[in-house]
């Protein structure tokens, strides 16, 4: 078994070893994972923190040794929480809000034998539901993404991950495993800020999920990461007058 680690900002995962193929996630720096599978210009991962496959460049990764990979798994990790930042190691090299800072110690991050300066701000993670509306708010207008999982572009489930990984909670990769996770909540008057909503399709399919705010409110990833009103039927639009997802149900995360 190989394992490895994204030393750049952002690698793009796909569905299939290809170019052209849609791309379905995203690795940020510093996220670890196992090799599953190799190809000359491809290697298959699965990522540590929440299982999730797919296909990524060979030129975008290096290789970590089983022990570094294990003790990452056990290690809280270090997560950068500025929207943009900069790590140094021959040259400046920019990172996105939540990535990671492995093996963080006296103002370095280490991937094998190379030290990475950081002199930002960062967290270990700790619940704290104000803090997490205050986090969920830094990735405001951030354009929707397919797979995205940064402010330079996310999607729903990508949002509703990365707010809760900066509290230290690891979620599912797509919504309908979040649905998954924490405890029912069976009308929206009930629910507290960060708790997240989910909603359906005419299958009853989960298809989107948001953040919930103060005052029947709701932050999700539509075209932009946006503001809109929620209710008992789902996500009122008021721009446009009309409901936009069909309410499933609500969780409580913590």
């Amino acid at each position: 078994m190989k394992y490895g680690i994204s030393n750049i900002s952002i690698v793009p995962i796909r569905r299939e070893a290809s170019d052209q193929s849609e791309m379905v996630n995203q690795i940020l720096f510093g996220e670890h994972f196992k090799v599953l599978d190799t190809r000359k210009k491809w290697v298959k991962i699965r990522l540590a923190h929440d299982s999730y496959e797919g296909w990524i460049c060979n030129k975008q990764w290096q290789n970590i040794s089983e022990d570094d990979y294990k003790q990452l798994d056990k290690d809280i990790p270090t997560i950068t929480t500025d929207i943009l930042d900069i790590v140094t190691k021959e040259h400046q090299q920019p990172i996105v809000i939540g990535s990671i800072l492995p093996f963080f110690k006296s103002g370095h991050a280490r991937i094998n034998h190379d030290l990475y300066k950081f002199d930002g701000l960062t967290t270990q993670g700790y619940v704290n539901k104000e803090k997490l509306r205050d986090n969920a708010l830094i990735y405001l207008n951030a354009p929707y993404l397919w797979g995205g999982r940064s402010p330079l572009g996310i999607d729903c489930s990508g949002l509703t991950q990365m707010i809760y990984r900066l509290q230290g909670i690891d979620l599912p990769r797509d919504a309908y495993e979040q649905a998954k996770v924490g405890t029912t909540l069976s009308f929206v008057d009930e629910s507290e800020s960060g708790d997240l909503a989910f909603f359906d399709d005419d299958e009853g399919k989960i298809i989107h999920v948001g953040i919930i705010l103060e005052e029947n409110y709701i932050i999700h990833a539509s075209g932009k990461v946006r503001i809109d009103r929620i209710d008992q039927q789902g996500i009122f639009n008021t721009e446009i007058g009309s409901h936009t997802h069909k309410l499933r149900l609500i969780k409580s995360i913590c």
